[in-house]
């Protein structure tokens, strides 16, 4: 093989990792806006919506990664005032699933006091970046 084809070839891998690494950074389960939804808080049984948000978490009864996402949303709501969680159960309820876009357990909407789904996160949320959707609601 030729230098010229090997610096070519190897080129085109890292342009083609680069792309590979840019788009699953852009699908790693975060979204700065929810895609225009509103969140129905008699969706989740639940009077009201919090002062400041909601977390809301959508989850089945054979998610194995929920209740580690129930503790995690649950305490980091009791640790700040005006912030609720709370939970809904897609078991129960499936018809949510495709309303609000669900296509893994758990997803978690963060929801401002008007019912608008201000970020959303498929899988287990990172800290951090549930500290910064909610310093932006």
């Amino acid at each position: 093989m030729s230098p010229a084809l090997a610096l070519t070839a190897a080129l085109a891998l890292l342009v083609l990792a680069a792309a590979a690494g840019l788009t699953l950074r852009l699908l790693d389960g975060r979204r700065r806006d929810g895609g225009r939804l509103r969140f129905d808080p008699a969706d989740a049984d639940a009077a009201e919506l919090g002062a400041r948000a909601t977390l809301v978490q959508f989850s089945t009864e054979v998610c194995t990664r929920c209740p580690q996402v129930r503790r995690m949303l649950s305490g980091y709501a009791a640790a700040h005032e005006g912030l609720r969680h709370v939970e809904v159960d897609l078991t129960r309820r499936p018809d949510l699933s495709a309303r609000y876009r669900i296509l893994q357990t758990p997803t978690t909407f963060l929801v401002d006091g008007t019912g608008t789904v201000r970020a959303r996160f498929n899988g287990v949320p990172q800290r951090d970046a549930l500290i910064d959707a909610l310093a932006a609601v």
